[in-house]
């Protein structure tokens, strides 16, 4: 439980950049709700990385 605590943005920008990548791939929609998962993606992305490793 402790490693997905770790990694739980990074795990979050993951899905969201999938999901991105599908919903951009597969219905090709231009809308802005599409654009929000990416920036949502990247905002995890960078909270995972100014997070960084916690020490015990």
């Amino acid at each position: 439980m402790r490693i997905i605590g770790d990694f739980i943005f990074l795990i979050f920008f993951f899905i969201l950049l999938v999901a991105w990548l599908v919903v951009w791939a597969g219905l090709h929609l231009a809308s802005g709700a599409i654009h929000l998962l990416l920036v949502l993606a990247v905002i995890f992305l960078i909270v995972h990385f100014v997070r960084g490793r916690r020490t015990v």
